[in-house]
């Protein structure tokens, strides 16, 4: 019966949420739209899903693009997070560093994509690899203030017990700075999946070479007012966002759980 509840604690607020967006979905379509605008403007959810989602022939290169999607932003979060972290690292090591290095990320997080998206297209092409190009700008910030923000919360004590101890700049990053940075690098990795996803689908729209990926799709569906199918790819793509996030989720639980039940048993032995 516990696990009986537990699950429905779980399960009904998310299938709550779902019944009434549909039902704010079938209200919009049927009540404050006519029959003409309905089509173009907010299809019924039946027709999105029979003529576009049960449809192979239309669904397939739905799910095409989002496998090319995926790898962009699968890759584009890993070189994200390594030169994130990198970059926090080299910044936490000296303050005239950071001094010069963090308005360089700022800049990186508040540039209009758009306004140096012909740059980027110059420099790596206008297909997959300036795609990952665009993910990595739009994902790295928060890795980069996450990580800096960690590695400067150790405590004061605990950096005063390394120096009675002699211990090196080396073992000082790796046995103390990092790992009390991991939950601040995990909440930052969760941000930069999210974003990843959001990198994928902008360098879809504007680097058309090569295969289509999901935000492709989107504009080609937007050019034939073809809303059914442009519904389906919105949903396809939340979806994946959803999932990226929920597993990003679940693996900082997990490791984060581990690194505090590992520094409570610890605290316990001392």
């Amino acid at each position: 019966m516990s696990r009986a509840r537990a699950v429905a604690r779980a399960v009904l607020p998310v299938l709550t949420a779902v019944l009434a967006f549909l039902g704010v979905w079938l209200f919009v379509s049927y009540v404050l739209l006519t029959p003409e605008r309905r089509q173009i403007l907010v299809p019924p959810p039946q027709d999105v899903l029979t003529r576009s989602l049960l449809d192979w022939s239309r669904l397939r290169p739905m799910l095409r693009a989002l496998l090319l999607d995926v790898q962009i932003s699968m890759l584009g979060l890993l070189i994200a997070c390594v030169l994130g972290v990198a970059a926090a690292i080299v910044m936490s090591q000296s303050s005239w560093l950071e001094r010069g290095l963090y308005p360089f990320a700022i800049v990186l997080q508040t540039v209009p994509i758009l306004a140096i998206v012909p740059l980027i297209g110059l420099w790596f092409s206008y297909g997959f690899a300036g795609r990952i190009v665009v993910c990595v700008i739009i994902a790295v910030f928060p890795m980069i203030a996450n990580t800096l923000f960690g590695i400067h919360s150790v405590e004061r004590g605990a950096h005063d017990l390394f120096t009675l101890n002699r211990a090196s700049r080396w073992q000082r990053l790796v046995k103390l700075q990092l790992p009390a940075a991991l939950p601040s690098m995990f909440a930052g990795l969760r941000i930069s999946a999210g974003l990843s996803v959001i990198g994928a689908l902008v360098g879809d729209f504007f680097f058309v070479q090569g295969q289509p990926g999901l935000g492709t799709l989107l504009s080609v569906y937007i050019s034939r007012v073809s809303s059914t199918d442009l519904f389906a790819a919105i949903m396809l793509s939340s979806l994946y966002g959803i999932v990226i996030f929920s597993l990003f989720t679940g693996l900082t639980g997990l490791v984060i759980g581990s690194w505090y039940r590992g520094a409570r048993t610890t605290r316990e032995e001392n």
